[in-house]
């Protein structure tokens, strides 16, 4: 799981990176910029739901060791 969590993590990171390379500032909420931007976004999320994700599987491991 662990390995997942920072495959997909890289992913998104790749995803952020190219999306940032398609942003024209001077029309930033027109276009392809518009679409970057939220594509933007929606990496932000997963890299933020991977590491819940990644805490949570921790926590319980830990629960369970002191059990």
């Amino acid at each position: 799981m662990k390995i997942f969590t920072i495959v997909l993590s890289i992913i998104a990171l790749g995803l952020i990176i190219f999306n940032a390379t398609k942003l024209n500032f001077e029309t930033l909420f027109e276009g392809e910029s518009y679409t970057a931007i939220i594509t933007i976004i929606a990496a932000l999320c997963a890299i933020i739901l991977l590491q819940i994700l990644r805490i949570s599987k921790k926590i319980e491991i830990l629960s369970k060791k002191r059990k």
